[in-house]
C-alpha cells in the first residue's frame, strides 16, 4: 500500500514544481497539498474504501483546482502589468492535472461502486461542466451496467440531442431505451418530446433560412427511413406537398400517432400514460389534432370503463376545456357542469362502487361549495341548484349497496352544513340502525352531534333528553373503543355536568367500559380524564373516591398510577401530610403489580428524598416481600441511590 501511493505522489512532482514555478502555490503549501493528497491516497488504499472517501477526495481537488485558478488569474494581472502577455496566456500541466486527477477518481469510485446511480449522475455533470471529452464514454459505461433503468437512457439521448447536436444518436438511444424498458411511461413521453422538438427546429430553420418546405420536411424523412424501415418517406413528402395544410403539422401528426400506438401496444393498462400523450397532442398545433383526440379519447374509454379514475379525469376534462384537468376552477359555466354530471352518471351504470360514489360527490361539493366557501347554505351562486342532486347521488349510494362509513358521515355531515339538524339527526339514526351499526365514526358523530345540540344551546335540556343522549352515549361505547372515543367522552363530561345524577350514571358507563378495555398506558386514559374531572368540579376527595373505585378494577394500567401519584404529590408538595400518605400508598399498590419497573422504584424513592424523611427513603431500598419485587431490581434501587 504505501509503494502504491509514495508512486502516485513522486508522479504529481512535475506538476507540483510547474505551480511552484508559476508562482501559484509557495513551497509551504505545496507540502501541505502534499500532506493532504497522501491522507487521501491511503484512506483510498484501504480493503474496503467508503463511497464518503472517494467524494471527500474529490471536494478536496476541487476546490483546490478552483483556488488555482484564482491565483493564476492573480498572476495573470501582475505578468499583464509587467507587459509579458505570452507568459500570461501560456497553458502548461498544472492546468490540466487537477481535472485529470478528478476524472480517475470518479473512475475508480464508479468501478466499485458501480450500482449507485448518484455518483454515476455526478461523475456525468462534471464531465458535461468541465467538458473533458469523456461524456460518450461514460454514458456508454453507465448504459452498460445500468440498461434497465428509463432515466439513463433519457439522460444520455437528452445529452446528445441539446449539447452534441446529434440528433440521429439522440433518437437511436431513446430506440434502443425503448426495446430494453418497453414499460417505462417516462421514455415514451420523452421520445415524443424529442421527435416533435426537433420538428420544430426544422420548422424554424426554414422560417430563419427560407429554405424549401419540401427540401426541409425530405431531409427529415430521410433521417427517419433508417431508423424507422420507411420507404414511402419521401413520396409521403412529395404528396403533403400538393396541400394547404402545414406540412410539419402533418409530420408531427404522423410521429405522434405512431408513437402513440406503439406505446399503448408496450403499456396497454396505463392510464397515467394516456393522459400525457393527450397533453402533448393538446400542447402542439398539429394538422387533424381534435380528430386524434377523438380517437385518444374512444381508446381510453373502450380500456379504462372500469376505472373509477378515468371517468373523475373525463369529467373534469369537460369543465376545464380540456387545457388542465389537476384543478377546477372556482368560475364555473353551467353547461360544463351539466356535461361533467351527464359523465358521472354514465360512469355509476359502468362501475357503480363506492369509490365512484366518493368522486362524484367530492366533485359536486366542489362545484356547490368552491374552495374558501365552507357552507354550502351561503353559496349564492348558480351551482347551488345542484344541492338537490347531490342528496339524490348521497341517496342513491346507499340504495344501490355503495355506501361506505366515511361517505355516511359526509351524508350526515352535509345535513348539518345545510342547518338541516332534524334530518341529519334521523338520517343518523337510520344509517346506525341498518348496514352501517358497527361503524365507529358515525356512532360518534351521532353521538356528538346529540351532545353538541344541547351544550350550545342556552336552555337547559329535559330528563327526557338526558335520558335519551344517555342510552346513545351507551350504545355508542358498545361500538367504539376507548382510544378512538376521547372526544366524545370528553364532550359527555361537558353534557352531564350541571346534573348529578346523569353523571353518576355516566360515572358508572365509564367504570364498565374501563373494566371491559381495560387502562392505557400510552394514549388517551379515560379514567384519568374522570378523575381531571371530578378533581375541576368537586374537588380533591371527589377525586379521591373516584381514582379509588378505577383502581379496584382489574388492570387499570401503569400509567393512571402514575396519574393518580402526581395529583397527590402535587398536593402533598404545599404540605398536605394526607396526600403524602396517600401517595405512598399509591407507590406500594403500583409496585405490588407492576415491581419489575426500576423508574417506578426511582420515582418512589425521588419522592420521599423530597418529601419524606432519611428514614422513608432509606426504607424504599429495604422493602422486601412484595409481590413483582424481584431481587436484581431491588439491587439496582439501593445501587442508584448510592450513586
Amino acid at each position: 500500500m504505501a509503494d502504491t501511493v509514495q508512486y502516485k505522489l513522486e508522479r504529481m512532482i512535475d506538476e507540483l514544481d510547474d505551480l511552484e514555478r508559476k508562482g501559484i502555490f509557495t513551497r509551504r503549501e505545496i507540502a501541505e497539498i502534499v500532506k493532504q493528497r497522501r491522507k487521501f491516497e491511503y484512506r483510498l488504499k484501504r480493503p474496503s474504501p467508503l463511497k464518503q472517501d472517494f467524494l471527500a477526495y474529490i471536494d478536496y481537488e476541487t476546490q483546490l483546482d478552483s483556488l488555482r485558478r484564482l491565483r493564476k488569474k492573480s498572476v495573470a494581472r501582475e505578468l499583464e502589468k509587467q507587459g509579458d502577455k505570452r507568459r500570461r496566456n501560456k497553458k502548461s500541466l498544472s492546468d490540466f492535472a487537477g481535472i485529470s486527477r478528478i476524472v480517475d477518481i470518479y473512475r475508480i469510485a464508479v468501478t466499485r461502486f458501480k450500482g449507485d446511480l448518484e455518483l454515476w449522475f455526478r461523475y456525468l455533470e462534471f464531465c458535461k461542466d468541465k467538458k473533458n471529452g469523456r461524456m460518450k464514454k461514460v454514458l456508454a459505461q453507465l448504459i452498460r451496467f445500468h440498461p434497465k433503468v428509463p432515466g439513463v437512457w433519457i439522460y444520455a439521448a437528452a445529452w446528445e440531442f441539446d449539447h452534441d447536436l446529434n440528433v440521429s444518436a439522440a433518437r437511436a438511444l431513446m430506440q434502443n431505451g425503448l426495446r430494453v424498458c418497453p414499460h417505462s411511461e417516462d421514455l415514451w413521453v420523452e421520445y415524443l418530446r424529442m421527435e416533435l422538438t426537433y420538428l420544430n427546429k426544422l420548422k424554424e430553420r426554414k422560417a430563419a433560412l427560407g429554405e424549401e418546405k419540401e427540401n426541409v420536411v425530405h431531409d427529415y424523412d430521410m433521417l427517419l427511413d433508417e431508423e424507422r424501415g420507411n420507404d414511402d418517406g419521401s413520396n409521403a413528402g412529395t404528396e403533403v406537398s400538393g396541400k394547404k395544410l402545414n406540412l410539419f403539422q402533418e409530420k408531427g401528426m404522423s410521429i405522434l400517432e405512431t408513437i402513440y400506438t406503439g406505446a399503448v401496444e408496450a403499456l396497454p393498462s396505463s392510464f397515467g400514460l394516456r393522459k400525457r400523450l393527450l397533453e402533448i397532442l393538446e400542447a402542439t398545433g398539429l394538422a387533424h389534432s381534435e380528430e386524434m383526440r377523438k380517437e385518444m379519447l374512444c381508446d381510453m374509454k373502450r380500456d379504462f370503463s372500469r376505472e373509477p379514475e378515468y371517468w373523475d379525469w373525463l369529467a373534469r376534462l369537460e369543465m376545464t376545456g380540456s387545457k388542465s384537468v389537476s384543478e377546477m376552477r372556482v368560475t364555473l359555466e353551467l353547461p360544463q357542469l351539466q356535461k361533467a354530471i351527464q359523465v358521472y352518471e354514465e360512469a355509476l351504470q359502468f362501475v357503480p362502487s363506492p369509490v365512484m360514489f366518493n368522486l362524484y360527490i367530492k366533485f359536486l361539493m366542489d362545484a356547490i361549495a368552491p374552495e374558501g366557501e365552507n357552507e354550502p347554505s351561503k353559496v349564492s351562486s348558480p351551482t347551488e341548484d345542484y344541492i338537490p342532486h347531490l342528496l339524490v347521488v348521497y341517496e342513491k349510494a346507499d340504495v344501490v349497496g355503495c355506501m361506505t362509513e366515511d361517505l355516511a358521515c359526509q351524508y350526515v355531515s352535509f345535513y348539518l352544513q345545510l342547518g338541516r339538524f332534524d334530518e341529519a339527526r334521523k338520517l343518523a339514526d337510520r344509517l346506525c340502525s341498518g348496514k352501517l351499526s358497527d361503524s365507529e365514526k358515525l356512532w360518534i358523530l351521532r353521538a356528538s352531534m346529540e351532545m353538541k345540540s344541547f351544550t350550545d344551546d342556552t336552555s337547559a335540556p329535559s330528563k327526557d333528553d338526558l335520558q335519551y343522549v344517555l342510552g346513545l352515549l351507551r350504545s355508542a361505547l358498545t361500538k367504539v373503543s376507548l382510544s378512538k372515543a376521547e372526544d366524545l367522552w370528553l364532550m359527555a363530561l361537558k353534557c352531564f355536568a350541571k346534573d348529578k345524577k346523569y353523571l353518576d350514571k355516566l360515572v358508572e358507563t365509564t367504570l364498565i367500559s374501563v373494566a371491559k378495555y381495560g387502562g392505557s398506558d400510552d394514549g388517551f386514559s379515560l379514567s384519568s380524564a374522570i378523575v381531571n374531572f371530578m378533581l375541576q368540579k368537586d374537588g380533591i376527595h371527589k377525586a379521591r373516591k373516584a381514582y379509588k373505585r378505577f383502581l379496584a378494577l382489574p388492570h387499570p394500567g401503569l400509567a393512571f398510577y402514575r396519574h393518580c401519584i402526581e395529583l397527590e404529590v402535587d398536593l402533598a408538595s404545599v404540605g398536605d401530610r394526607d396526600c403524602l400518605a396517600n401517595a405512598r400508598k399509591l407507590y406500594e399498590s403500583a409496585l405490588a403489580t407492576y415491581g419489575q419497573n426500576v423508574t417506578l422504584w426511582q420515582d418512589y424513592h425521588k419522592m420521599e428524598i423530597k418529601l419524606g424523611t432519611s428514614e422513608t427513603a432509606n426504607a424504599v431500598c429495604n422493602l422486601e416481600g412484595l409481590p413483582g419485587c424481584k431481587s436484581s431490581h431491588e439491587f439496582t434501587v439501593i445501587n442508584w441511590t448510592r450513586s
